[in-house]
């Protein structure tokens, strides 16, 4: 469950998604008889919507059963099966944060392409820890994209997080395994490392993240405890190739889809859990520190359907 506001926030933020989404559906299936054109017309849209042809393909195929099974008869009732198939589709795994390890300091590694807004959410996270009263350390890993360590300063010196940085060009694995003895020397409760932007089809980058990985380990043997792939949400179908790619290289965790406000393909959100596997921790509908919050299955639906 999302923080007091947020709802209404996400309301308001889902527009672009909503209308193409939401509206478009309303409008295909908007009918007093279910026929076929109902269920052509809503595949389509579907799959305009970036929601993807496999998912869609297996949502269509669920509504086909539903409205035997049930005994729908008009669009209103197919529009509000469809509110409860998103439900279920986009429920299933661990959507749940997990800030607390049993030997240590808890480690979180968060890694997205370029572009993808992965820095500011770390600092955003920062942020949000340090508010609920943990003593936090961000391991500024992203060493090859100019300003990065300062950007990552900026955000440590407002939340009072500290930060672990090398000279850009630095090693990333130093970088991290610095931040790891850091975090276990001081005790802290959380150590968030930001690494650099990749290109997700780029297997030396890729392998970096596994090196990244493995010098963590050596000082946390269990870390890192959540691995969070950021996406841009505005990037539709592109986002679920990118987390395909990631997932295929390292153990994704979770992740973070920012960017929501301003993109009408927040149906990729619901091809990424279901084709993946991989549960939505959190969203961000705007800048501010407020508009990055937990997702939670129903109230997003209950957002889009509003």
């Amino acid at each position: 469950m999302s923080k007091p506001g947020f709802m209404n926030r996400l309301k308001s933020k889902l527009e672009k998604t909503r209308t193409n989404l939401v509206g478009n559906v309303k409008r295909a299936i908007g009918r007093p008889h279910i026929d076929e054109e109902a269920f052509t017309a809503l595949e389509e849209t579907l799959i305009a919507a970036d929601v993807g042809v496999s998912t869609t393909l297996q949502i269509v195929e669920d509504m086909r059963g539903a409205v035997k099974e049930k005994n729908l008869q008009d669009g209103d009732a197919l529009v509000a099966q469809l509110k409860e198939e998103l439900k279920a589709l986009l429920a299933p795994g661990d959507h749940e944060l997990h800030w607390t390890a049993s030997d240590g300091p808890h480690v979180t590694l968060v890694m997205g392409v370029n572009g993808s807004g992965k820095t500011t959410t770390t600092g955003k996270l920062a942020a949000k820890l340090t508010s609920e009263g943990k003593n936090v350390l961000l391991g500024a890993a992203d060493t090859f994209r100019a300003a990065a360590a300062e950007q990552l300063q900026i955000w440590g010196e407002r939340s009072g997080a500290t930060v672990i940085k090398h000279n850009e060009g630095a090693d990333p694995a130093s970088v991290a395994f610095d931040a790891a003895d850091a975090a276990v020397a001081r005790s802290v409760d959380n150590l968030l490392i930001d690494t650099a932007g990749r290109l997700h089809n780029k297997v030396n980058l890729m392998e970096e993240l596994k090196k990244i990985q493995r010098v963590i380990q050596r000082r946390i043997p269990a870390a890192p405890h959540e691995v969070l792939l950021v996406l841009d949400a505005t990037t539709g179908q592109n986002g679920l190739e990118q987390a395909r790619q990631f997932t295929d290289a390292i153990a994704v965790t979770g992740i973070i889809l920012t960017k929501l406000d301003g993109t009408a393909k927040g149906g990729m959100l619901i091809a990424i859990q279901r084709e993946l596997g991989i549960p939505i921790k959190m969203i961000g509908i705007g800048e501010g520190v407020d508009d990055l919050d937990v997702f939670d299955a129903d109230e997003f639906v209950e957002a889009l359907f509003s």
